[in-house]
């Protein structure tokens, strides 16, 4: 009992109290995240669109996260992290039930659009807050705390939307909307804004070639390319999986209970991976990572049975929880203090561009080239992630060690010599 006690105290003990308001929205949007979930499904069975139509909107959705994650992180370093995680509740929750209310596909495609972009704005403010108000040795507990609030609630949401989805689809989209504005009513109500010196000292010191300087980072840049190609690969669990289980005659509520064993599993053993991966190398880890993950979703070409779908997504959220922690606090290591929220933006713009495009060409191959394809090019998408994060991993850290040494922005590095692992680094990219 003592030494669970001691555990307890040494996941969770000394974080900010923002930090636990934060980390409660997350907790209570995820809780009613359905829409998402079973949006391929709902697209394909009960407005009768096809595999391609269905991936087309769901690419629009990636299309308007893109957007909004630039647009996002912008505004979190000029206006502020508050207003913009506030705005983009808010406008996420009444896009959500324009979506839920439109019939026709360009109506279903605009509204995927537009919803696309106000959830994926609040992302980079989410993250430039965290690492605000979260010191720099608890950030691998705070991500992890926060990961684990995430797929706490996906777990939950999985299974109750696929009770909810044989009822009435409707209501899927009616309590995520409400989901939202909870969060956004917990955020005005207890959360400040954590941006350091207001918004004239932010735009200030805020360089005016921001952009410029993240584009010419190719280090940070390298690290995005690696993360677009594992979103590719993991986004398929929500675009060609529910189809490909349909098409072996599973129902959406069988796809509901073994996409949240992905959730039941991190719930049970994300707490315990900051300790497991505490001091060891980040490439490394995220080199397994992509490996496992591959994995996970290579073998889902033989699976047939929902036990056997259910054991392939058992294997690659190990991968998915080996890199989450890893990929966050490595993010925010390579993160300048005045270019948070825009460094965040980038960042999540390679989901955004796999959300838009992970269920197009998933749908294109599936079509073209048979389901095995499919499943097998994503095994070997992450065996190509994996080489690349081992060559490009030194000139990351090294990186990362500049920035905490110095305290502030380093040159981009097209702007200095070359060091010997750059070449490297600039292959994997």
């Amino acid at each position: 009992m003592r030494t669970m006690r001691s555990w307890f105290r040494d996941t969770t003990g000394g974080l900010p109290t923002t930090f636990w308001y934060l980390w409660s929205g997350t907790l209570i949007n995820r809780l009613g995240s359905f829409v998402l979930v079973f949006l391929a499904i709902y697209l394909t069975q009960e407005r009768g669109f096809s595999a391609s139509q269905a991936g087309l909107v769901l690419g629009l959705w990636g299309v308007g996260g893109a957007v909004g994650t630039t647009a996002g992180g912008t505004l979190a370093d000029r206006w502020g992290r508050r207003p913009t995680l506030l705005t983009a509740h808010v406008g996420a929750a009444a896009m959500m039930l324009a979506l839920g209310l439109a019939k026709d596909l360009w109506a279903v495609a605009l509204g995927a659009l537009l919803l696309g972009l106000f959830a994926e704005a609040a992302r980079p403010a989410f993250g430039a807050m965290m690492i605000d108000v979260v010191p720099a040795k608890d950030r691998l507990r705070a991500f992890s705390l926060n990961y684990w609030a995430i797929n706490l609630g996906f777990a939950c949401a999985a299974v109750l939307a696929g009770l909810a989805a044989q009822a009435d689809y409707l209501l899927l989209f009616v309590v995520d909307a409400a989901t939202m504005l909870v969060t956004a009513l917990i955020i005005f109500a207890r959360v400040p804004e954590t941006r350091q010196g207001g918004r004239a000292a932010a735009a200030l010191k805020a360089p005016r070639g921001a952009l410029r300087t993240i584009l010419t980072d190719r280090v940070f840049l390298g690290f995005v390319a690696l993360n677009l190609l594992a979103a590719l690969v993991f986004l398929q669990h929500i675009s060609m999986l529910p189809i490909a289980m349909s098409d072996d005659g599973l129902s959406p509520a069988t796809y509901g209970t073994v996409i949240a064993l992905n959730g039941v599993l991190i719930v049970i053993g994300q707490l315990f991976v900051p300790r497991l991966i505490r001091g060891r190398s980040r490439s490394h880890v995220l080199a397994l990572a992509a490996i496992v993950m591959g994995v996970g979703f290579g073998l889902t070409a033989f699976a047939g049975t929902a036990w056997l779908y259910g054991l392939t997504v058992l294997i690659w959220t190990v991968g998915e929880m080996l890199n989450s922690p890893s990929n966050s606090t490595l993010i925010a290591e390579l993160s300048p203090a005045e270019l948070r929220g825009r460094y965040q933006g980038v960042f999540g713009l390679s989901w955004q561009i796999a959300g838009a495009c992970a269920p197009v060409l998933g749908g294109l191959v599936r079509e073209h080239a048979g389901n095995s394809t499919l499943w097998l090019g994503c095994a070997a998408i992450g065996v190509v992630a994996a080489v690349a994060h081992l060559l490009s991993g030194p000139a990351r850290e090294r990186r990362a060690t500049a920035l905490r040494r110095s305290g502030e922005a380093l040159a981009p590095v097209s702007a200095t010599p070359p060091s010997a692992g750059q070449p490297a680094e600039a292959a994997a990219a």
